[in-house]
């Protein structure tokens, strides 16, 4: 009976061991992915930030705060779509960043179609990928790392200049309770398009190239990045942009359109930091708890049953070795 036992939990030991590494190698990577029909929105804002008023004289002035609505809405229909051509699980985002002014009124907003692939982030491309209508190749991530990132920079897409740049790991920091990788990118002036939807009536990115003006831009981007989820749970921007030359701004050799210190918004930060606390235990529990769990489980058995066949196989005492009886 002890041998047939010890071979049950020499069978449980093998199957537990060998589920703790298909668990984290195999099976994690299949499972953990972004779904398609996943829907966020986030606001930023820029306080005591610069603006430029096209109503009077095109002049720049100081407003209390400009507010930046981003909104990325899953796409099933499209996603389902890609995937049959491109084997493999795909997500299209729909994205919208929506700028107003202290006043309520549109600034700008730019409308972009992101396609990845939704184990790795890594791009997919394929028709419709673009950004304010303009078809576009992106190489590297945008909004979202991959899952378990690493300590090491990363290709970054930068929708403005429609170009990838690297973003480098500077530290590990703790934010809020989370450990966070912090990335850091810096996008020096660079010559970009001006937006297809413009904030005053009449004008277009044709007339004003008529005119000879250009518009330029220049960031600093901060990320603080939950390596575990790849879900950045706090992000920041030191961005500029400026028009330069051209009659439209009198003889001026350059306007500051928008200047500012893009953050995020109090209300916004605490929930993305607790949907993060979330989505992090359900990624250890995949790569730690259970792949650890079962492997010390299986050891555990492998020990129960190496001592119950070693009981099994002890030789049963001889009569000689049995104690004399004492009679009275």
């Amino acid at each position: 009976m002890r041998r047939k036992t010890s071979l049950v939990l020499l069978a449980l030991a093998v199957f537990f061991a060998a589920l703790s590494p298909l668990l984290r190698w195999y099976a994690f990577p299949r499972l953990a992915k972004i779904p398609a029909n996943q829907y966020q929105d986030m606001v930023l804002e820029a306080r005591d930030a610069t603006l430029i008023d096209y109503t009077d004289g095109m002049k720049e002035k100081k407003v209390p705060k400009v507010t930046i609505v981003q909104t990325l809405k899953g796409n099933v229909e499209a996603s389902e779509k890609i995937e049959k051509t491109a084997g493999k699980d795909v997500v299209v985002w729909d994205g919208l960043s929506y700028v107003v002014g202290p006043d309520g009124k549109m600034v700008s907003k730019i409308p972009e179609r992101y396609i990845f692939d939704a184990h790795t982030q890594d791009p997919v491309h394929a028709t419709g990928e673009s950004v304010d209508g303009d078809p576009v190749k992106r190489v590297g991530i945008e909004f979202k790392w991959p899952f378990l990132t690493e300590k090491r920079d990363y290709q970054y897409f930068d929708a403005q200049a429609r170009t990838s740049a690297p973003i480098h790991y500077k530290g590990t920091q703790n934010f809020r309770g989370v450990d966070v990788y912090y990335f850091e990118q810096t996008i020096p002036w660079t010559k970009v398009s001006f937006p297809k939807t413009m904030p005053v009536q009449g004008i277009t990115p044709a007339s004003l190239a008529k005119t000879g003006t250009t518009r330029w831009y220049t960031t600093v981007r901060k990320f603080w990045v939950e390596p575990l989820t790849g879900a950045p749970v706090y992000g920041e921007e030191l961005h500029k942009e400026e028009l330069r030359g051209g009659t439209l701004l009198g003889g001026r050799d350059k306007v500051t359109v928008f200047a500012g210190d893009v953050k995020m918004r109090e209300d916004y930060i605490r929930h993305t930091v607790d949907l993060v606390k979330s989505n992090r235990t359900l990624v250890l529990l995949m790569t730690s708890y259970l792949p650890w769990g079962f492997l010390s489980l299986g050891l555990l058995l492998l020990a129960l049953s190496l001592w119950l066949e070693a009981r099994s196989r002890r030789p049963a005492p001889t009569k000689a070795e049995e104690p004399e009886r004492v009679t009275a």
